[in-house]
């Protein structure tokens, strides 16, 4: 009987690490690249290229954020994932230490738009959600994956004060190298992540599919195109929020610390819903909590732009905004794996978060270039309402079931 509670005892201990590795990896790169917002204005006056040449870096980021998370799922599922996240943490890195010597858009682009955030691709969701789903049982990976996506949110809250205090004290460029060198501690996390689906297979879970096949299975499974097309609107709403959120609290006329406090409060919040989302995905449909979510966003950005623009009306609306800020993540995570299984996980999703960062693109980029050309962000604001009551509406006929178990991996 002891013997039991002991081997019982090193399962839960095991898991936990798990969550730890996965967790603290995103917590150090997502905190990293979403801090850096606030240095948009100091980069603004050490470069003079202004706000829409530096938005085009950081929109690019997005893109190549989402672009190389496919691929670096397909590596991590063929080679194992602790090497891609070794290497993806080096780079995020790299990239962060060298932006304040980049004086042009185009360094601005090669540091944070392919280093960082190329870097943050590998040591991304689509690699650290897989991990983590290989390495848990079935039964926990709803809440499995809202605690790995509540390690962002952890990183937001905590990297956004650490941020600004550093720049009060330290000045802009010396604070954006010293969050760089923060993301080393990641590092050990990629030897507890170490593996490949091709370990899972051999544990005694087929793989009927080559990762071309399941690609191109996906590609013509309409509910995972639709599941796409909802998370396309997500990565929108959410880079406009990471990017321009300093810029607009300005435009209200409040000082920067309520800026760091909106992204501060949009990762505290969003650690409750993530973990919330995590635990409800094995209660409800997940295609039904995605619509809520879609919907909430809508109404909450309503009210916002129609509402006074005082500190406490910015900090409500960051607030809410946490809520279902990534609270999307473990529901999309929970329908691929329900759609095809674990196996290609990390490919799929990362085909997945690839939509989702198109819409990071085109959110970071309009916001810069409505702002410059009108002075204000009220037509994004107008077009994210238009895209979050889409999303909710899209996600609604999705056909929340696996795929043959002769076609997917069972």
């Amino acid at each position: 009987m002891s013997e039991t509670i002991k081997r019982r005892d090193v399962r839960v201990w095991a898991l936990w690490l798990v969550l730890l590795a996965a967790g603290g990896t995103f917590a150090l790169t997502m905190g990293v690249r979403q801090t850096m917002g606030l240095f948009m204005s100091a980069l603004n006056t050490s470069t003079g290229l202004g706000v829409g040449s530096i938005s085009l870096a950081f929109a690019f980021g997005q893109l190549w954020w989402g672009l190389t998370q496919p691929f670096a799922g397909a590596l991590a599922d063929r080679v194992g994932a602790g090497r891609v996240l070794l290497l993806g943490v080096a780079l995020v890195a790299l990239g962060t230490f060298i932006t304040p010597y980049m004086t042009s858009t185009a360094g601005l682009i090669l540091a944070i738009g392919v280093l960082a955030a190329g870097g943050a691709g590998m040591a991304g969701p689509a690699v650290l959600m897989a991990a983590a789903a290989r390495l848990t049982p079935p039964e926990k990976r709803g809440l499995a994956s809202g605690i790995v996506n509540a390690g962002g949110s952890f990183g937001q809250f905590l990297m956004a004060p650490i941020a600004a205090a550093l720049m009060a004290g330290a000045g802009w460029s010396l604070a954006m190298q010293i969050m760089g060198l923060l993301v080393l501690l990641a590092l050990p996390a990629a030897y507890v992540l170490q593996g490949h689906a091709g370990q899972h297979a051999a544990a005694g879970v087929g793989k009927e599919l080559s990762t071309g096949e399941a690609i191109r299975q996906a590609l013509r499974t309409p509910s995972y195109l639709m599941l796409a097309a909802g998370f396309f609107v997500c990565g929108f709403h959410v880079a406009f929020l990471a990017t321009h959120l300093p810029g607009v609290v300005a435009l209200c006329g409040l000082p920067t610390e309520w800026g760091a406090w909106s992204l501060a409060l949009l990762g505290l919040f969003n650690i409750v819903g993530s973990v919330a989302m995590g635990w409800a995905v094995g209660r409800w449909r997940m295609k039904s909590l995605l619509s809520l979510v879609y919907a909430t966003r809508a109404l909450a950005v309503l009210v916002f732009v129609f509402a006074p623009k005082t500190g406490p009306v910015v900090l409500i609306f960051a607030a809410v905004m946490g809520l279902t800020f990534l609270s999307t993540v473990p529901p999309t995570a929970g329908l691929v794996a329900k759609f095809f299984g674990v196996s290609h996980m990390a490919t799929l999703f990362g085909l997945v978060m690839l939509s989702h960062q198109v819409g990071g693109f085109l959110g970071a980029w309009l916001g810069g270039q409505v702002f410059d050309a009108t002075g204000s962000y009220d037509w994004v604001w107008y077009l994210d309402i238009a895209l979050a009551v889409g999303a909710a509406l899209i996600h609604l006929p999705i056909a929340e079931k696996p795929l043959p178990a002769r076609a997917a991996t069972a």
